[in-house]
């Protein structure tokens, strides 16, 4: 069967658990909520951080999709706002040389603690349908989520999934010495990658500091660019849901 892409609005509508609405979604996605611990500030708190995730198969298209949830609760809001730090994630070998991973470190240790049950379920269903693609799909947290399983189970299967996201935030952080490399390197870990991100929308560059940087920003805009309009997140970050920001994207493969 050749690979059916669904519409891109349709995609946020389904991820974000129809988070507008609309009366469009098309899958009603059913969260599994991991827990996990953390140290340093976190734990000083008495803050235990969750992440959410679900993965399944869709028959009429043979497709394996999976979704992390968007920001829920104070526990996200501090992996997101407070944990600016970034450390070491993964050392791979890119072009003959070690390459050093490293990500937003709030949104890294969330991933850790799902990635061996996400590679393991990924597994199972890629055996029971060898032919199926792979989606990925996020919005806002859940689009680092998305962005951070996009290149472990490349680095883990060979897989090249189809990846979608909106209000995508920015993962991946590079150094000067490794910045082209390191971008080459994500550049080729999906088969297609679309990171949407409404040039108003705040969210699209956080972390707001040097050397973050995402797998494809794909810029749509509701309005022409504005400094105040970054301040108004709530209409910029929630309505991605318009299928007018993707057409000139739709036919595009």
């Amino acid at each position: 069967m050749d690979y059916q892409r669904l519409p891109f609005a349709q995609y946020f509508i389904n991820t974000s658990e129809d988070h507008n609405n609309t009366g469009q979604a098309s899958y009603h996605v059913m969260y599994s909520a991991v827990g996990y611990e953390r140290g340093g500030l976190a734990s000083a708190l008495h803050i235990r951080h969750e992440v959410n995730y679900e993965i399944h198969y869709e028959m009429d298209r043979d497709v394996i999709q999976l979704n992390f949830q968007k920001t829920v609760g104070f526990s996200d809001w501090f992996a997101n706002i407070v944990e600016f730090s970034s450390k070491y994630y993964d050392a791979i070998t890119f072009q003959g040389k070690p390459l050093q991973l490293r990500v937003h470190h709030g949104w890294g240790d969330m991933y850790k603690s799902i990635k061996r049950d996400v590679r393991a379920q990924w597994q199972t269903l890629h055996e029971e349908h060898p032919s199926a693609e792979t989606e990925i799909l996020g919005w806002s947290l859940g689009s680092g989520q998305a962005i951070l399983c996009a290149q472990d189970l490349n680095y883990n299967f060979g897989l090249k999934p189809h990846l979608f996201t909106f209000g995508s935030v920015r993962p991946f952080r590079s150094v000067k010495s490794n910045d082209k490399r390191m971008r080459k390197y994500l550049e080729g870990l999906c088969q297609e990658c679309w990171n949407f991100a409404d040039v108003n929308d705040i969210v699209t560059y956080m972390p707001p500091f040097r050397g973050f940087i995402m797998i494809r920003r794909v810029e749509v805009a509701q309005r022409p660019k504005r400094w105040w309009r970054l301040l108004n997140a709530v209409r910029y970050h929630t309505k991605y849901d318009k299928p007018e920001l993707y057409q000139k994207y739709e036919n595009d493969r």
